[in-house]
């Protein structure tokens, strides 16, 4: 009785509660300007890992400043006129205070270095580096005397300015997301709540939430580094979740009006069904976020606190100031019209369903696989200039130099780092070995660095690729004649994938065991949590399936805005896991919400999911759509990492809702019959004692008759029709 209580405090006080939340929107709107000077853009690090190790001894040694890259194509290299104003325009720019060395093809003596120079001729590449101790380099005065030369294209990017441009891409694809979803929705959610009044309420407690996180953010990032990426996450997840939670309440209000006249009564009833489902879904959903905290990326982390605060304030908006407005205006919201339990969309599906549950299980669980298979084949790599869009100075300086120069200036070597000095004798001997190695490209050893020997080794194709990789592993595993560690893009992958792995049972376990929990005292049953976590990860698997088919191998390119990027972002899985999986458990819930409610009064397995699947699958459906514009508004971005994540999220969502929520669900739980209810008697009895129920009259308890000692109730293969 926790809610109906609750939601009697907020009726009889509602102008305090809503002093109350004004007052929190306030200190979120004062306090949230100072998160955005606090935040990071590191994603994809593991701090202590061994490339970590490496870049660390590297950097105390040899301290470095910011740096950043240009491409100066369109003219003849070997004409002694461009050398002279290439030359010219390096040493105005060393000139620069800040600024500690500028590299060019001549900065060498007079025998060009070929590797900066394209294949053709008609380009070359140099590098602005700046001192390590330079809190303000001159950035632009630098990059607008590289961009004086005298050449009809000179591109400049990359380095420092590559993760400016991520961050402004990300920080520009959070503002379009906005204008494209924002209308949208609110004319969709005019349609679906039926007025102005009723469409507004999500939209406001979605702007409470998420301003209220942000002030939250501001204290969190105090102690612990927030990213930058996550204020996209609050944005989706709070608009998405708080248009959920209003959605589910007000439609069960509008249905309470048809037969209570009387604005607070109404209210306490939808609150005592509707709340208690919101509640449970917010904790469900926080749980599965929770799981991104045992990440040791900081990236990860960030994420996993960012929604699990965004998901907590919205919940508690939903319980508390939801009905606290509701009571006020709760008299011009027009109850909804009358539905049948025998007619309807819905009920046509049940039926259809309940006829061929065996075909219709069989043929979703086979697409669902289908469609996750080509995440067997998923490669990962960190984010660089192909995750920008093709306008990016970044993008299009990697593009040439992928296409134009030769394959040591390509890719990024591999940094093989001793902790001393080697001998001559045994650096050769090493040396040899390591250009023997296969997939090698090129070995040098790296000057300037007092105390270390450097080797930096370039692997043949792409620097973030499988080959290279697999080179990270062989080369750790050569002899040499010192201990040495292995550093590099490539190896940095290697890292976070090895820290996903070992840490990621611990995630599972906290989600899975969480979500176990939560549905066993929603439900009082141990088979539905079981289903649901198989149903979610056949989902799952094919939201993977899909943005490896699409951005990794570059199917539906054109329609997505991406080309083949052969890889997708480290990050992706993981963060899409968490959040996709908390929303597939939402829908899930307020499904189970109303097919339990139904079930507890009367005992009848398919009149409950036919009932309930015709009261929640407009509201799932309508909900589920109105998340996907939410997530379409990333898609239209340009960043890529945060573009797979709007793709991954918004086909997870309307598949959820459609083929797994209105087909395998029904499907199953009609072959499993009395046995979806099934808990074991001393489980069944602690779920009488804490099961928090809050609907009123006596539950109905199935016998050991009705459903057998154990699951053996269910209506099995002989009792279907296939």
């Amino acid at each position: 009785m926790i809610i109906r209580k609750l939601t009697r405090v907020c009726i009889n006080h509602r102008k305090s509660v809503l002093v109350a939340w004004i007052a929190i929107l306030f200190a979120g709107f004062a306090m949230a300007p100072s998160v955005f000077g606090n935040l990071t853009s590191d994603a994809g690090e593991v701090r202590d890992s061994e490339s970590a190790r490496a870049d660390a001894a590297i950097a105390k040694a040899a301290p470095s400043g910011d740096e950043f890259f240009a491409v100066v194509d369109g003219v003849d290299v070997d004409d002694p006129a461009v050398r002279e104003d290439v030359t010219r325009t390096a040493a105005a720019v060393t000139a620069l205070p800040g600024v500690a060395a500028v590299r060019t093809p001549w900065s060498g003596g007079d025998e060009p270095d070929r590797t900066a120079i394209a294949e053709d001729g008609k380009a070359l590449a140099l590098a602005v580096e700046f001192g390590p101790n330079v809190d303000d380099p001159p950035m632009d005065d630098a990059t607008e005397l590289v961009e004086s030369i005298d050449a009809p294209n000179v591109l400049v990017g990359g380095g420092d300015l590559l993760d400016d441009e991520m961050d402004e891409q990300a920080a520009s694809d959070l503002a379009k997301a906005e204008v494209i979803s924002m209308p949208l929705v609110l004319i969709l959610l005019v349609v679906v709540m039926g007025g102005l009044i009723a469409a507004g309420l999500p939209v406001l407690i979605s702007i409470i939430g998420v301003a209220t996180t942000f002030g939250a953010l501001s204290l969190v990032s105090l102690v612990t580094d927030v990213s930058v990426y996550s204020i996209n996450i609050v944005t989706m997840l709070g608009l998405g979740i708080a248009i959920d939670y209003a959605l589910l309440v007000v439609y069960r209000f509008r249905e309470e009006r048809r037969t209570c006249p009387d604005v607070a009564s109404a209210l306490e009833e939808t609150m005592a069904t509707a709340g208690r489902t919101v509640a449970f879904s917010g904790l469900t959903v926080s749980a599965s976020l929770a799981g991104l905290l045992v990440f040791p990326d900081a990236f990860l982390r960030s994420a996993g606190i960012a929604g699990m605060l965004v998901v907590l304030f919205v919940l508690a908006a939903s319980l508390t100031l939801l009905p606290a407005i509701v009571a006020m205006v709760g008299h011009r919201v027009r109850p909804a019209r009358p539905t049948s339990s025998d007619r309807g969309f819905f009920v046509a599906v049940t039926g259809a369903v309940s006829r061929r549950p065996i075909v219709i299980s069989v043929t979703v669980a086979a697409l669902l696989l289908i469609a996750a298979a080509p995440f067997l084949g998923a490669r990962f790599a960190q984010p660089d200039g192909r995750s920008l869009p093709g306008s990016s100075p970044s993008r299009q300086l990697e593009s040439i130099v992928e296409s134009r120069f030769d394959e040591a200036a390509k890719a990024d070597p591999i940094t093989v780092v001793a902790d001393r000095t080697i001998g001559p004798g045994d650096l050769d001997a090493y040396i040899s070995t390591l250009r023997a190695t296969e997939y090698v490209h090129a070995v040098a050893v790296r000057d300037g660095v007092p105390g270390l020997t450097v080797i930096d080794v370039v692997p043949e194709g792409d620097s973030q690729g499988e080959t290279a990789q697999h080179l990270v592993d062989d080369l750790r595993g050569t002899d040499a004649p010192v201990p040495v560690r292995v550093t590099g893009d490539a190896a940095e992958i290697v890292d976070y994938r090895a820290a996903l792995v070992e840490r990621a049972p611990y995630a599972l376990g906290i989600v899975v065991v969480a979500t176990f929990v939560l549905l066993f005292l929603f439900t009082g049953s141990i088979v539905i949590p079981a289903k649901a976590l198989v149903m979610n990860t056949l989902s799952l698997g094919a939201s993977f399936g899909a943005i490896v088919w699409v951005f990794q191998d570059g199917n539906l390119g054109w329609l997505f805005g991406t080309d083949a990027l052969g890889g997708l972002s480290l990050t992706t899985p993981a963060l899409m896991l968490a959040i996709a999986f908390g929303l597939s458990m939402d829908y899930e819930v307020f499904l189970l919400g109303r097919i339990a409610e139904v079930w507890r009064r009367t005992g009848d397995n398919d009149r409950a999911i036919r009932e309930g699947l015709q009261h929640t699958g407009r509201i799932v459906t309508a909900a589920a759509v109105l998340m996907a514009v939410v997530f379409a508004g990333f898609v239209a971005g340009g960043f890529s990492p945060v573009k797979q994540v709007g793709v991954g999220l918004m086909l997870a969502v309307l598949v959820d809702a459609t083929l797994v929520r209105m087909l395998l669900m029904p499907a199953v739980m009609t072959l499993m019959g009395r046995a979806n209810w099934w808990a074991p008697p001393f489980l069944r009895r602690l779920h009488d004692r804490i099961g928090l129920r809050e609907s009123a009259g006596a539950p109905f308890v199935p016998t050991d008759t009705d459903s057998g000692s154990g699951p053996a109730g269910a209506r099995g293969l002989a009792g279907s029709r296939g």
